[in-house]
């Protein structure tokens, strides 16, 4: 590798490293923001917000490193244009496909990074994020334990409680129950509302149970309009039932590995609910994404090579960089619609990065065009 090569390398790698990071920290801190409202919100720890953050930036970080790429690719040969560098080297003989070495480096290493994301850590995080929202899901205490305010553990099922004392017991509790009615082995309006002082939630060999003190439960019969209240000392509701999962949890697309989505068996359609031409599209879209790193670094640099040295800047050859991944972008959006509606296009999912490339490269070839210089008369003495 030429001093040149490993230069621009290092302008590329530094400028790159600084706009993801300043990427992510945006989508972090806005994701960051509704993970705060929801966890903290049902009671979890702030153990259990930094645990989902984390899990939620390899996704995030996919979606920014082609977008960085190209901004360190556009910024970088901007300024190596404005001081003259590349105009030096231009003038020393080196031709736009050769100067362009270094971006294809850098496109490469980036295109790495994004295959160990969309392969390995992506598919991963996905799936650790999945089985922690369904434990939180049937998590009692996070469902239950929330101050002031009804919340609804279950269909058919409200509960409040007033204050939760630091040593865990639930004061003046209110717990209404119309789950009979709502399954139609009720009449319409049955329901059962319970009250009490205050109450535990304690855990059995059969689930966890609400025990209730102090308090009194109210039988609403909806065919007969007849309501009876009953008082007790202490009663233990069965609040496992309100959380128990039903059945298994349902496994997304993001959790599949590359090689089971290319398959598409039958086991894997049925696993997922999905069709194979979508398995075939998301399978080839994880080995077409990495190429979209190294498309957007390429696509940057040859647009501004086609632009010649100005004091007003490149600001038309920035535009038409910028026109040309949106493009690619809006390629890539119609070849999902028609890949994903029929399993033999799925070759449609190369086709954005193919054209990405086609287009830098006619691009650097006409920046390395020879110009013709005119020449004028000289006018006789």
């Amino acid at each position: 590798m030429s001093r040149f090569d490993r230069y621009m390398l290092s302008q590329l790698m530094m400028l790159f490293g600084f706009f993801a990071l300043v990427l992510v920290a945006v989508y972090w801190v806005n994701r960051a923001v509704q993970l705060f409202d929801r966890l903290i919100a049902d009671g979890q720890s702030a153990w259990t917000f930094l645990e989902f953050t984390a899990l939620t930036l390899p996704y995030v970080i996919r979606i920014v490193l082609p977008i960085a790429a190209f901004v360190a690719a556009l910024y970088v040969t901007n300024r190596l244009t404005g001081e003259s560098e590349l105009v030096v080297m231009r003038a020393t003989g080196f031709s736009p496909f050769r100067m362009a070495r270094p971006v294809l480096y850098f496109g490469l290493a980036v295109a790495l990074m994004m295959a160990i994301l969309v392969h390995f850590l992506v598919p991963a995080s996905r799936t650790q994020l999945a089985n922690r929202n369904d434990d939180i899901a049937a998590n009692v205490s996070a469902r239950l334990l929330s101050e002031g305010s009804f919340i609804h553990p279950g269909a058919g099922v409200t509960f409040f409680v007033r204050e939760i004392t630091p040593q865990g017991e639930l004061r003046q509790i209110f717990l209404s129950d119309a789950r009979r009615a709502r399954s139609g082995t009720a009449p319409a309006g049955t329901s059962t509302t319970y009250s009490a002082e205050r109450a535990l939630i304690v855990r059995s060999d059969s689930g966890p149970k609400l025990v209730m003190f102090d308090g009194m439960a109210q039988l609403y019969d909806g065919k007969s309009g007849r309501l009876t209240v009953t008082r007790f000392s202490d009663f233990s509701f069965d609040i496992g039932a309100l959380v128990s999962r039903t059945r298994e949890r349902a496994v997304k697309i993001e959790e599949l590995s590359t090689p089971a989505l290319i398959a598409a068996s039958d086991e894997t359609q049925a696993l997922v609910g999905a069709d194979r031409a979508v398995l075939l599209f998301e399978g080839h879209e994880r080995l077409a994404q990495p190429l979209m790193a190294l498309v957007a670094s390429l696509l940057a640099f040859a647009a501004l090579m086609t632009g010649e040295f100005s004091r007003l800047g490149l600001w038309r050859q920035i535009a038409a960089a910028t026109v040309c991944l949106i493009g690619v972008e809006l390629l890539s959006n119609m070849a999902t619609g028609l890949a994903r509606a029929n399993d033999a296009l799925w070759a449609l999912a190369y086709l954005p990065a193919v054209t990405g490339f086609a287009m830098a490269f006619l691009m650097l070839a006409y920046a390395g065009r020879t110009r013709r210089v005119r020449h004028v008369a000289e006018a006789p003495a």
